[in-house]
């Protein structure tokens, strides 16, 4: 532990007060999205929120709000396509894209896939393209609605998936205890899962679109609280930049899964984090104060499926 640099950086906060705060991501043109995956409506139902933010004044306007079959969402992770389209990973719904309507305003959201292999699909957490432009998802709900709503933290039913660009979506892995951010290395030949609830990072060998082998254990992190890894982005050097949730850090991975490094957070439980492209600026979603935050990395950030 010696060799561990802690970074005491300097964090600007943006916003608070956004219920559930995760999935922030830049589109093509600039804006940042995130979501507000615990706001409930009236009747205590989920009711969750896609959410456009204004980052020189931390304004706040509303993108939509997820539904499918008069069920609310819970979207919880984000990606952006080279069509610009939102892809969401929700937790009620499963997988969701999101396209701008004509006048840009608002979001219309589609239900992707309600199937996988003949089972419902799973309601899903996060996910990350890789640069052939497969979606890579986890899925650590149980099958989405209308069944009720049920999460892996207690049995390990936690599942990764893969959305292809032929539009077939593959179960990739199951057996997880609440399986949760996903990364792909920068030349598309790993795949990195969090698993939260025994605060691992699992490390798989892409061989092709939603096909993986040589499943190994990469990383664990530190610590004996409630939490673990959550969202993570690569930075241009390979390394692995990991929200801890309820640690109060941010770990630093290298290539090979060697912690190096600890971003101290002004937070207890960060729960996602995304580089601005071609910048050194890293935004951070937290659930202590349910707030966006922003810090300046050592370097700038791994080129994203939609910048290539």
């Amino acid at each position: 532990m010696s060799s561990v640099q802690v970074f005491t950086l300097e964090f600007h906060k943006i916003c608070d007060g956004l219920k559930g705060a995760e999935g922030p991501v830049f589109d093509k043109n600039g804006r940042f999205f995130m979501v507000a995956p615990e706001v409930e409506d009236a009747d205590g139902y989920s009711a969750g929120e896609v959410l456009l933010v204004n980052l020189g004044n931390g304004g706040i306007s509303k993108w939509c709000c997820p539904t499918a079959d008069t069920t609310g969402g819970i979207p919880a992770g984000c990606q952006v396509d080279k069509g610009n389209n939102l892809w969401v990973a929700d937790m009620r719904l499963g997988l969701l894209k999101i396209t701008p309507s004509v006048d840009g305003t608002r979001g219309i959201e589609e239900q992707v896939v309600r199937e996988c292999g003949g089972k419902p699909m799973q309601g899903c957490n996060d996910c990350a393209f890789d640069s052939h432009g497969n979606l890579w998802i986890t899925a650590p709900a149980g099958p989405i609605a209308p069944a009720p709503y049920t999460r892996s933290m207690q049995e390990p039913f936690g599942s990764v998936y893969c959305h292809t660009t032929a539009g077939e979506t593959k179960l990739v892995d199951s057996g997880y205890l609440f399986s949760n951010g996903i990364a792909v290395a920068k030349d598309s030949s790993t795949l990195i899962v969090a698993e939260t609830g025994t605060k691992s990072l699992w490390s798989y060998d892409i061989t092709g679109a939603g096909t993986v082998t040589n499943k190994k254990l990469w990383a664990k992190l530190l610590g004996d609280h409630i939490g673990g890894p959550d969202g993570m982005d690569f930075d241009e050097n390979g390394y692995l930049l990991v929200a801890n949730w309820g640690s109060g850090y941010l770990e630093v991975f290298d290539q090979s899964g060697i912690l190096t490094g600890r971003v101290k957070c002004p937070f207890t439980k960060p729960s996602n984090l995304h580089f601005k492209p071609n910048s050194t600026e890293v935004y951070v979603t937290e659930h202590e104060f349910h707030g966006l935050w922003m810090f300046n990395w050592n370097c700038k950030g791994q080129k994203q499926y939609c910048e290539l």
